[in-house]
């Protein structure tokens, strides 16, 4: 099953016999102290017609804490905000957001761990649609969708460090959080010993779209998964790492997701910390 869809496809697929679900997933991160992105006021000055919104920090993880800033939602939660948005078993799903890809391969990825057979990305997110928007607010009929956690798909932190040993764990955080020099939300900078340093900004171009799937392989194999590899990611808080793990989809590596990552590892401090370019 492909991972992301360009806006060609998607508009001829919208006038098919079994149009995907369109789920809105506009987000950003905000530095602490400044005021949150209001997605639903992006939503509601124009998306994709059709198209519902969901919201990451709500319907899309727990609230922080001891896990992470963005936690793993509780599955009744999750799965009320997929029926509400019209999501079922039996109908593709295309996910969204204002361009970056972070958020919707955050929506992606539960779907996909959660067991939906037939979801992607519109690949370079709302700038690459150039056809109308709307304003209307689309209430669809309710979805049957039923989440139904997979196993092999989610990592642990214990999970996570063991597989830093013992595969290939990508941190796809900038460069220089990864090395420690600057950390602007978590308790400390760093890294896990043993992960690899993957920023998923190297997945795309200049316009947000993922690189060819040949050079996406080409990228992760000279960091280190090479075939029959098994690979993790992570990054802050379970949402840049996601879009890490659908460009790895694109490339036909499968990977695991730290849903927790750093947030979640550095917040203890009895866990070890790396720091500079070597992974160790």
């Amino acid at each position: 099953m492909e991972a992301i869809i360009d806006a060609t496809e998607l508009a001829d697929d919208l006038t098919g016999p079994n149009p995907p679900v369109l789920l809105d997933v506009r987000w950003q991160l905000t530095p602490p102290g400044t005021p949150p992105f209001d997605g639903r006021a992006a939503y509601a000055a124009g998306h994709l017609p059709g198209a519902v919104y969901v919201h990451l920090d709500g319907e899309l993880a727990s609230p922080p804490g001891g896990n992470g800033r963005h936690p793993l939602p509780d599955l009744a939660v999750f799965g009320a905000a997929m029926r509400r948005a019209g999501v079922s078993a039996g109908r593709p799903v295309v996910v969204y957001d204002g361009g970056q890809g972070w958020a919707a391969a955050r929506a992606w990825w539960l779907l996909r761990w959660t067991g939906h057979p037939d979801v992607r990305v519109l690949d370079g997110g709302l700038p690459s649609w150039t056809g109308a928007l709307s304003a209307d607010v689309t209430e669809p009929a309710e979805g049957d969708f039923e989440p139904a956690p997979g196993a092999g798909q989610l990592l642990d932190a214990d999970g996570a460090a063991a597989l830093a040993r013992s595969g290939v764990l990508f941190d796809a955080r900038a460069g220089e959080r990864y090395r420690g020099e600057v950390e602007p939300i978590d308790r400390v900078g760093g890294h896990i010993p043993g992960a690899v340093s993957a920023p998923t900004t190297e997945n795309v171009g200049p316009d947000g779209r993922f690189l060819p799937a040949a050079e996406l392989r080409d990228r992760f194999k000279g960091l280190g998964a090479s075939e029959g590899a098994e690979v993790g990611v992570y990054c802050g808080s379970g949402v840049s790492g996601a879009h890490e793990v659908l460009a790895l989809a694109v490339a036909g590596v499968p990977a695991a997701l730290y849903v927790g990552s750093w947030s979640e590892w550095s917040a203890d401090p009895s866990r070890p910390v790396a720091v500079g370019p070597d992974p160790q």
